[in-house]
């Protein structure tokens, strides 16, 4: 079963969070006197954790390794948190569970080099690849933004899947793709 880790969903759901707070701090009245207290751009681990019901000790070590993966700057002090390094238009779902994860793996077929029983006659290694990376290709093109929008679209990976062929073994090439 493909599935994110709770580690992985903390860690959207945290990103999501500052991408709110940093649009409510961006669309904040462009009268203000430049002298006024800028809106805090910022949260506390504890803060998000508290809003959203998330084990403290865990959302901490998410947020640690987010910011040394370079997706969030922690700040110290008074007003310390953290906020994203970048846009939210610039971080992608992808980025953020290879940060948190690892390499997104689907099967072990075509990651690992490792000797497998079936790879000669089997008929679904090149479809299944074809999916794993139209799976990339989505979270690669759902960002930050689009996370934090009510009215996310879903990116298009049709183009990706149609070019999906089952083969039958009999039918199949010795890489197990017909052609």
């Amino acid at each position: 079963m493909l599935k994110l880790t709770k580690k992985a969903d903390y860690g959207l759901i945290a990103l999501r969070h500052l991408t709110m707070t940093a649009g409510r701090s961006s669309s904040a009245n462009p009268r203000t006197s430049s002298t006024a207290a800028s809106p805090r751009t910022s949260a506390s681990a504890k803060d998000i954790a508290e809003a959203y019901g998330i084990p403290l000790p865990l959302l901490s070590k998410v947020l640690q390794k987010l910011a040394r993966g370079g997706l969030l700057i922690s700040e110290q002090g008074t007003y310390g948190g953290y906020r994203l390094a970048r846009a939210a238009r610039d971080i992608s779902a992808l980025e953020v569970i290879r940060t948190i994860d690892g390499p997104i793996i689907l099967t072990q077929c075509f990651t690992e080099h490792t000797g497998c029983d079936q790879s000669a006659l089997c008929p679904v290694r090149e479809p299944l690849r074809k999916v794993h990376e139209g799976i990339l290709s989505l979270l690669k093109n759902i960002s930050l933004s689009d996370l934090a929008s009510d009215d996310m679209q879903i990116p298009s990976i049709r183009p990706t899947l149609a070019n999906i062929q089952l083969t039958s073994p009999s039918s199949a090439t010795p890489t197990g793709i017909s052609r």
